[in-house]
């Protein structure tokens, strides 16, 4: 078998497949599953502020719903703590996790306020996992919130974590700012030591009928996978913390794509719901039989060959690209059988 090895965050893995932060995760029957199968780590699923928040308000609300039926009762739970135990919970978790497997597992954390990100960071270092994974995202709900603002309060949030564990510290963004390549140099000079790109983010739908919201689970499609594949193919060689590609990764080939772009590894969820955990088995081989194919030896010795710093043609990585692609419109209508 053909040397797999790469790092990330610092750690060397033994292949450059980790499993990304999903439910699955949160059985530890599942993770041994996972391990056998040959994932190299897996990411835990995520902590969000908003579902401790949200339990601690359901907890006072059923606490204090009935306190006024008599005057000489203070509290129905004189004795009971105000505070949900989902965080307490979560951790708990998390360090069985860590100890039940023998590859790195890494937690992952949703917060809010500054605060939250730098207590729940040192509680999570607590537990032994082997780094953590900062989810970044603002949802465009004010219009008066300046792009700088939002920006340089998740930097200041970052340097903070950073400077409170001792362990590595990943960030997870979406690609929908201002200039992303920009933040992610910025976090990186911070001292980032690893981006996943990108964040699938929560989109609500409407659903006519009833003329309401709905909240539909979508699971990522194979061209989701080509914007990851860009951005890894920019940084690759322009940055010092690792590359991991996330979204739209179902087999070996996708992963072949994204270590030639410049990823130093990759993260996949949607595949292992729609393939079962075990199809990790067949990933690897796909990845081997081709660097077999290829000569390739290691994973260093294709990693970032067709990035925009290795590749003598930039036009992949330029908007001149599109001109290129408006000249073949003849071949994408036969492709798609509207002409022949």
């Amino acid at each position: 078998m053909a040397n797999m090895t790469t790092r990330y965050m610092g750690l060397e893995l033994k292949n450059p497949v980790i499993v990304g932060a999903n439910n699955l995760s949160a059985n530890i029957d599942n993770l041994i599953r996972i391990e056998k199968a040959g994932a190299s780590a897996i990411v835990y699923k995520s902590l969000f502020e908003e579902q401790i928040q949200l339990e601690n308000l359901e907890l006072y609300e059923q606490k204090t719903e009935y306190e006024e039926r008599n005057a000489e009762m203070i509290t129905l739970f004189p004795n009971s703590s105000s505070e949900s135990k989902y965080p307490e919970d979560h951790l708990l978790k998390l360090k069985k996790a860590k100890e039940s497997v023998g590859i790195p597992v890494f937690a992952s954390l949703n917060a809010i306020n500054n605060e939250t990100w730098v207590e729940y960071a040192r509680k999570i270092e607590e537990t032994g996992v082997d780094g953590i994974e900062l989810n970044f995202y603002t949802v465009p709900e004010k219009t008066e919130k300046g792009y700088e603002d939002i920006e340089k309060k998740q930097i200041k949030t970052f340097k903070e974590v950073k400077a409170a564990v001792s362990i590595p510290v990943a960030v997870k963004l979406s690609p929908f700012y201002t200039n992303t390549l920009k933040l992610i140099t910025d976090l990186d000079n911070a001292g980032a030591n690893g981006f996943v790109l990108f964040n699938r983010l929560f989109q609500p739908d409407i659903d006519t009928d009833t003329e309401k919201h709905q909240f539909p689970y979508s699971l990522s499609n194979k061209e989701d996978n080509r914007l990851p594949m860009r951005f890894a193919g920019l940084l690759h060689g322009k940055i010092s913390a690792s590359i991991c590609a996330n979204t739209g990764i179902f087999n070996g080939n996708d992963i072949i794509k994204m270590l030639l772009a410049g990823s130093d590894c990759v993260q996949i969820v949607s595949t292992l719901y729609l393939n079962q955990i075990e199809v990790i088995e067949s990933i690897i081989r796909d990845i081997d039989k081709w660097m077999n194919l290829k000569g390739y030896k290691t994973i260093d010795s294709f990693k970032g060959k067709l990035s925009e710093i290795n590749s003598e043609n930039k036009q992949p990585y330029r908007r001149a690209q599109y001109i290129d692609f408006m000249t073949t419109t003849s071949e994408i209508l036969k492709k798609y059988k509207v002409i022949n």
